[in-house]
């Protein structure tokens, strides 16, 4: 197997099937030293690939080819003639594909094992504990029909299981024993956005709202809060949701935020978003952090003992994902040197996380992105709209929220902002953190450094 079929299997098991299918088959590549160029059948397919997908592809390269690879992408040479005809073209047999395929989502029915997707997590790998009980259990009850509610809302700061319940209830619904399975698209706020936004400029809005809201019976959807500000966005939205509740579907969403949170959102949506039932997922205690350790150790097929377990647990207290990132680096580290995993080894690992169970202060956490971004608090309070003052800004209420009891009121006043600014900017470092974007991984090294003093 060479680099390129290496970098495309990574892809395969990493994105859902309809994106894979769309935009990842049909590229050709060339690959040299850490190079890879990438060749698109047009420019419409080209464009979307380098604003949506090279972050991604960068990544599953990296995994084969070693750090930092560049990614270009690039029309095939055959293709460049009379390229706006066959950007129209492409965007017109992107909406004639299969519903699935046109739509890059895992909209499946399922008549058979072979057609459904590749639910990433299960509740079988879902620990439970007393943060996230009443989250789990009404995720549950959505697969049972035990659950009256037509909606349910989850809402959790990052890396405390939202997603896992969301692909979690996919599964569930796909193996729903004798019951014919339903229809389930499962895609993020910002993937639902860039397929109306595609349906608009190609002219096939209808055939877009006939998707969402008759063709599907389960919509589950991730971080709705980005549809804050985007007004034509939540009108699209609150249609296909009523559409769906009229027809007993079900629909699941994510937030950060609890819907009375959100700014700039139209109040019927935000009735609509309330008109379910809401469970919130809070910061796990020591007991159920040292169960996923152990969970994911399981998954790993590795043995740590109950210290490791125990000390790992101890001193990564705020974010799942960051608890299995350490893991993770444990036993990659393990391996690589052959040694026993083991207390020392994991000390070595946790010099690059949190290490105590209390969370920095607002203080602390100000002088940290001052150091990180070479800036001073004066330049956090100032108005300067600079690229790095402003990231700066966000970082520092992202951390801030993260980190402490603060409401977001609070954090604005302490930085001279409005609360809506705080919501747009931890809404902007979350994507880009989410999204696994070069900045967001950059931000995410950052932030792991983060220890209070």
């Amino acid at each position: 197997m060479d680099a390129w079929d290496q970098i495309v299997a990574a892809l395969e098991r990493s994105l859902n099937p309809g994106l894979f299918s769309v935009w990842i088959r049909p590229l050709a590549a060339e690959v040299r030293d850490r190079t890879v160029r990438l060749f698109a059948p047009n420019e419409f397919s080209a464009s979307w690939i380098r604003d949506r997908l090279s972050g991604v592809i960068a990544e599953a390269a990296a995994g084969v080819l070693g750090p930092s690879p560049k990614i270009e992408v690039e029309v095939r040479p055959t293709e460049k003639k009379d390229r706006p005809a066959a950007d129209s073209r492409a965007q017109a047999e992107v909406l004639a594909l299969p519903r699935a395929e046109r739509l890059g989502l895992p909209i499946v029915h399922l008549p058979k094992a072979i057609s459904m997707p590749r639910w990433r997590f299960t509740f079988d790998d879902f620990v439970v504990g007393p943060s996230n009980e009443l989250a789990c259990a009404a995720s549950k009850g959505v697969c049972r029909d035990s659950l009256t509610a037509g909606h349910l809302f989850l809402s959790s700061g990052p890396g405390l299981g939202k997603t896992h319940l969301l692909q979690a209830i996919g599964h569930g619904l796909s193996f729903s024993g004798n019951r014919k399975a339903p229809s389930i698209a499962c895609l993020t706020a910002e993937e639902f956005a860039t397929r109306l936004v595609l349906a608009i400029r190609a002219r096939e809005v209808t055939r877009f709202k006939a998707e969402f809201r008759e063709a599907i019976d389960v919509l589950l959807l991730e971080d709705v809060h980005f549809f804050q500000g985007k007004v034509k966005m939540q009108d699209e939205l609150l249609c296909t949701l009523k559409s769906l509740q009229a027809r007993g579907c079900k629909v699941v969403m994510t937030s950060s935020f609890l819907p009375k949170e959100l700014e700039n959102v139209d109040s019927q949506l935000v009735s609509c978003f309330c008109s379910g039932f809401m469970a919130v997922i809070s910061k796990p205690d020591f007991d159920t952090r040292r169960r996923i350790v152990l969970e994911k150790a399981r998954k790993m097929s590795v043995r740590v003992p109950d210290e490791v377990s125990e000390l790992l647990a101890e001193r990564i207290t705020t974010d799942i994902r960051q608890l299995e990132s350490c893991l993770n680096n444990l036993v990659l580290k393990a391996r690589l040197l052959n040694q026993e995993i083991g207390v020392d080894l994991a000390w070595q690992i946790l010099e690059n996380y949190a290490l105590t169970e209390s969370g920095p202060d607002f203080e602390r956490i100000v002088e940290f992105v001052c150091k990180c971004f070479d800036l001073t608090e004066n330049h956090l309070r100032s108005k300067s709209r600079k690229q790095q003052v402003v990231l700066a800004r966000n970082t520092a209420f992202y951390l801030a929220r993260k980190h402490t009891g603060l409401t977001l009121a609070d954090i604005g006043r302490r930085l001279g902002r409005q609360h809506s600014t705080v919501l747009k900017g931890i809404t902007r470092v979350e994507r880009e953190i989410s999204g696994r974007t070069p900045l967001g991984r950059q931000l995410e090294n950052a932030m792991e450094r983060l220890s209070p003093s």
